[in-house]
């Protein structure tokens, strides 16, 4: 071998991006002796092997030697290849093997195994071998799974960062297409949200962007993103150059599929009914059935992560599962193939109905952070779930049902608009069962009231009404009187929404009902008390309600009573104790995401905050006010009674700070996004009973197995018995 420096081959287009990947590959690749770059098929484990072990022939005097393996099917012939790539050749009786590890025992040099995932038995002992004979050996492995060998030093390779994905997009586009996203060239301006969402779509693969980039000489990126839902078919090379599973997408993955056994095949296409994240026990609920049993999955699951088929992700103490979109889209391919794609799923429509009911039930408690993280996590599984109920006629009742039993995310979390969407479409279809649709209703007429929408809200409300009368269902009728009454609250009609408040109460203690929502009627009830100058029993009310919720840990309605206590404060000239009640109910808003609480606090705030004297913090706090209104509805709902506060803030603060000083500061505030306006409303100010710590994103709670999903008996209890 001499002082060959190796045998790599030359580059033949610029290495784009992964800077900081070469980096950390690099230096491990300097301290281990046996390192494996794993990830899924296409993400550019062998660019980035050959490239570091480019960087790296200096530090070694003997050379850098590539085998490549993909193309070998005989694990007998592993050694013979090492010797091929080595340029060794001997005559001798001696096995290969211990040819091999007496020609390197004295060497320094750098082995790069490529393609080594379907000859691992064989790999794994000849590297073991080599490395304990020749302590001058390092090895870089380049697997879609571990080689398991002592010593081994794993390097999981992500897909590009966005930026490198566009990157490395415009570089190859560039190469057939000269100027191609240059200042003053080809789709330079025009093209450019095409590209990035072409760079999402695919997942930030180099092989599927490289592919894609070669088809724009006959597509624009337009057209490009349009045909992308067939990527398998779209993203194959008219060329003929590079290892054969390399020339599509669907080869690249397939070789994956091509190693699983049976049961690992069998999952892989069951996973693919979910869309994004998902935990292990909603994989042991959806996926086992026939060939594949529930106590097996955990195992076979495992054996998919370590072939880069599965992704993890760690949320707070649990562990989820995710699958690249293009990998999750071959696995449909196959359940389709298998005829088993509906029966899929279905049963991950039922899983999530399941869930979504136990989170509901949860709401009523102090598990509402855990709630409202898990409901996040699970988002993109349960806007499938509802996709699917929402467009199979036999399943309209289960849509309705969902999309009515998320109302405390949609109301609670900041997603009143998402909310919306999918409660128009669950209310506009027939679906014959009552109760689901009930629901659906006054959820829907209670989202509508909140964004401004009072022509909807009362279309909603008074259909649930009238149908429930005519049905019998005095639980829904209680809970469209009660959202009817909110409607008058937000419309100034004080002694209206009164009235129809305290009926609704009513309604519920004679049902036994109680609940989040429950409580929340009550300090609607009180805020009209509060509106009408009683402030004496507002706070006798919301002090109720106070004790009701340290009873159950509840914090979501509670942060609406410690608002109407701190507006009677206020009213009381006690400036010092508003504030203080106000930065509990910020603290508690903003454990899960409670928008519309924020920002009522947030209104309240700058008055107090004028009233102590300062009026350019106060201009501040109502610009980042008026920022939060855009993701809600009309700034305070069109209300005399709720935009009162605001009105006397904006008057005492132009008339301290003159009309330009104070459009400044609210510039200011507009500029501050929720967390940064909540930390500086919170600084330093203590809540009643001690310190108020802005709680971070809540942990990701460990899943209780749902029961079996409603059948349409889904009735409008949040937690009946809870």
């Amino acid at each position: 071998m001499g002082r060959s420096r190796g045998n790599l081959p030359a580059e033949l287009d610029a290495f784009v991006g992964r800077a900081e990947a070469v980096a950390a590959l690099g230096e491990l690749v300097g301290r281990a002796r046996l390192v494996t770059v794993t990830g899924v098929g296409g993400v550019g484990k062998t660019r980035l092997a050959l490239h570091t072990a480019a960087d790296a022939v200096a530090e070694h005097p003997d050379g850098v030697w590539l085998v490549e393996l993909a193309g070998l099917r005989d694990p007998v012939l592993v050694e013979h290849a090492v010797a091929e790539a080595l340029r060794l050749t001997d005559h001798s009786a001696r096995s290969l093997r211990e040819v091999l590890a007496g020609h390197l025992a004295e060497r320094r040099l750098l082995l790069v195994l490529d393609g080594v995932e379907h000859l691992l038995p064989a790999c794994a002992g000849l590297v073991r071998h080599l490395l304990r004979r020749a302590p001058g050996l390092r090895v870089l492995a380049v697997s879609r799974r571990p080689l398991d060998v002592e010593g081994e030093h794993l390097f999981p390779l992500d897909p590009l960062s966005p930026g490198d994905a566009v990157a490395l997009f415009t570089a190859r586009a560039a190469a057939r297409l000269p100027g191609f996203g240059s200042a003053t060239g080809v789709g330079s301006v025009a093209d450019g949200e095409a590209v990035a969402a072409i760079c999402r779509r695919l997942d930030g693969i180099p092989l599927a962007l490289e592919l894609a980039a070669g088809r724009l000489p006959g597509l624009s990126p337009r057209q490009l993103l349009d045909r992308l839902d067939d990527r398998m078919r779209i993203l194959e090379s008219p060329r003929h150059s590079g290892l054969a599973r390399h020339r599509t997408l669907r080869t690249a993955i397939g070789w994956s599929h091509e190693l699983c056994t049976p049961e690992e095949r069998l999952l892989w296409c069951r996973l693919s009914v979910f869309t994004g994240s998902f935990d292990l026990e909603a994989a042991e609920y959806v996926c086992a059935g026939p060939g594949l049993s529930a106590d097996r999955v955990l195992d076979v699951l495992h054996e998919l992560l370590a072939q880069s088929v599965l992704v993890r992700e760690e949320a707070g103490d649990v562990l989820r599962y995710r699958m690249l979109d293009t990998v999750r889209a071959y696995g449909g391919e196959w359940l389709v193939s298998l005829g088993d794609a509906e029966r899929m799923r279905r049963r991950h429509r039922d899983w999530f109905l399941g869930l979504a009911t136990w989170c509901e039930l949860d709401w009523f408690g102090p598990r509402q952070a855990e709630v409202a993280a898990r409901i996040e996590a699970e988002l993109p599984n349960l806007r499938t779930a509802l996709a699917h109920c929402l467009t199979e006629p036999e399943d309209a009742h289960l849509g309705q049902y969902l999309a009515g039993t998320l109302w405390f995310y949609w109301v609670g979390c900041g997603r009143l608009a998402e909310g919306r969407h999918w409660l128009d479409r669950a209310v506009a279809l027939e679906s014959g069962h009552d109760e689901s649709r009930l629901k659906a209703l006054w959820v829907l007429g209670y989202v509508a009231v909140l964004q401004g929408g009072n022509a909807a809200a009362t279309a909603a409300l008074y259909e649930c009404r009238e149908e429930a009368e005519r049905t019998g269902n005095t639980l829904a009728l209680a809970y469209a009187e009660h959202r009817i009454g909110c409607l008058a609250l937000l419309s100034d009609e004080m002694p209206r929404a009164e009235r129809l408040l305290t009926s609704a109460l009513d309604r519920y203690d004679t049902l036994g009902e109680l609940n989040s929502n429950v409580l929340m009627a009550r300090a609607e009830l009180a805020m009209t008390y509060a509106f009408q100058g009683r402030q004496a029993a507002a706070v006798a009310l919301c002090e109720e309600i106070r004790d009701a919720c340290a009873d159950r840990g509840e914090r979501w309605a509670l942060s609406y009573a410690l608002y109407v206590l701190a507006f009677a404060a206020w009213s009381g000239g006690e400036h010092e104790r508003a504030r203080e009640l106000l930065g509990a109910c910020l603290a508690g808003s903003a454990g899960f995401n409670d928008v519309l609480a924020a920002v009522l606090s947030l209104e309240l705030l700058a008055l107090v905050t004028v009233s102590e004297g300062d009026a350019a913090e106060a201009a501040l706090l109502q610009g980042a006010a008026g920022r939060m209104w855009e993701r809600v509805g009309p700034p305070l709902f069109g209300s005399f009674h709720f935009g009162a506060p605001h009105a006397t803030c904006e008057r005492r603060a132009v008339r301290a700070l003159g009309r330009a000083g104070y459009e400044e500061r609210l510039r200011e505030g507009r500029r501050l996004d929720l967390g940064a306006v909540v930390e500086r409303a919170l600084a330093g100010r203590p809540a009643p009973g001690g310190p108020v710590a802005l709680p971070g994103p809540a942990p990701v709670p460990h899943t209780r197995r749902p029961a079996d999903s409603p059948t349409g008996k889904g009735g409008e209890a949040a937690g009946r018995g809870a």
